[in-house]
């Protein structure tokens, strides 16, 4: 790979095992991609609980303050995210015990351990993430951040389109057969996160003179100083905030709509998965390019942009339903649509969500931003997913998209005027 004869000696290092997590990384999210329509359509669960099972994945960041602060404590952060890995993803196994799926679907206390198990495999997030901005920021010269973020980010979506086809086909097959693959995940998420703290850090431990509940409520403190006293970067919050709200009040939605609405098979989901994913592939790179030359907050506008396009289209295939079969798939032409505006935002989502907030700090303060980014992100999704299933069940599918729709015009506007008014500093 050409890029590596310009990297330096840490940087190549750090690059490959980067890589390799990523692309185990990408396994995993992908064999699990299905996993709220396997809920919904297999298992039969609610639909409310289907917006907790989604909630899960991002409330956990509520507790990111306590994890980094407790991070800032420990002396040996390879030790400690290896643990975390080993209780957080191996309950995966848990599945290969489930009782085989009947007509009526699986009785409640199956979901309840379902959603169970996925609320303790997401919390491996709020220690996870944060170490990966730290690792990288230390290892990437800024020049290069972006560029080989994004390559690894084109990895992790390559494997995930693999899995996630694999995935649908087992589940065509036999919709039991997920108590076969979600085991195997669980053991790879384990072997990922291994990979990950192979990568060199010198972690500065803190020494330790206040209790940690004192130390907390400094980390909150730090969150309202650093947006108190960051315009552009709070800016980018409120975006987050508006964006976040109108993606987590419409995801659970959409799902419900691919079953309900159009009638879809996992074949089906998994193939616009796959066709949005392949989209965010062929832009990565460029994108991974822009990030590095561009203010994050005008970034934003076409990571909003592509995601109201996505949803708007999404919305229309419901009145306009043209659709044709083709290897047991099912093709709505406005879908078609939509799955290019989501392979948009899918193709800069992860660099705008993964190092965006990296770009208004110093290097040491790396973690504290990504720190306020993530409890923020677990706090809309206390109550963003559960009023989009509401929104739905008393209005309609049109209505629910038409609130995200909104939302996302009004963070757009936003980043437009913090750019002119805020301009970031060089």
């Amino acid at each position: 790979m050409g890029i590596l004869q310009k990297l330096d000696t840490n940087e190549r290092k750090a690059f490959k095992l980067h890589l390799l997590y990523s692309g185990l990384d990408g396994l995993v999210r992908g064999a699990l991609i299905l996993n709220q329509f396997i809920f919904i359509k297999s298992l039969k669960g609610s639909n409310v609980q289907l917006s907790f099972l989604f909630q899960f994945s991002m409330v956990v960041f509520l507790f990111a303050m306590l994890a980094n602060e407790i991070m800032r404590r420990y002396p040996n952060r390879k030790k400690l995210l290896r643990t975390v890995g080993l209780i957080a993803r191996l309950p995966l196994i848990t599945f290969a015990f489930f009782p085989a799926i009947v007509p009526e679907g699986l009785s409640n206390h199956f979901h309840i351990l379902f959603l169970g198990v996925f609320l303790l495999f997401y919390s491996s997030q709020i220690a996870v993430i944060p170490s990966i901005n730290q690792y990288l920021k230390g290892n990437y010269k800024h020049r290069n951040f972006g560029k080989l973020f994004g390559y690894a980010t084109t990895v992790n979506k390559i494997l995930m389109m693999v899995s996630t086809a694999g995935a649908g086909l087992l589940l065509d097959w036999n919709a039991d057969s997920y108590r076969i693959f979600y085991p195997a995940v669980g053991i790879l998420g384990v072997i990922s996160i291994f990979q990950l703290t192979k990568i060199e850090f010198k972690h500065q431990v803190e020494p330790i003179q206040t209790p940690i509940w004192q130390a907390l409520g400094d980390s909150f403190k730090r969150i309202f100083d650093i947006l108190k006293n960051n315009i552009p970067f709070r800016h980018l919050e409120i975006g987050f905030m508006l964006y976040g709200f109108a993606w987590m009040s419409t995801h659970a939605v959409i799902t419900i709509f691919y079953d309900t609405g159009l009638g879809l098979n996992y074949s089906s989901v998994a193939f616009y998965n796959n066709a949005y994913n392949l989209v965010a592939i062929l832009v990565l790179p460029l994108f991974g390019k822009l990030i590095g030359n561009m203010d994050p907050r005008r970034f934003g506008i076409i990571t909003f942009g592509s995601l109201m396009l996505f949803i708007a289209f999404t919305g229309i295939s419901e009145v306009v339903s043209t659709n044709f079969d083709i290897v047991g798939l099912k093709i709505y032409h406005m879908l078609l649509i939509a799955v290019v505006f989501n392979g948009l935002f899918m193709g800069s989502m992860p660099l705008l969500w993964g190092i965006g907030s990296s770009y208004f700090c110093e290097p040491n303060q790396a973690a504290d931003f990504q720190s306020v980014h993530l409890f923020l992100t677990g706090f809309r999704a206390l109550f963003a997913p559960i009023i989009g299933i509401k929104l739905y069940e008393l209005m309609g599918f049109g209505f629910t998209y038409a609130v995200g729709i909104v939302l996302l015009a009004f963070a757009i506007l936003l980043m437009i005027y913090s750019e002119r008014k805020f301009p970031k500093e060089a």
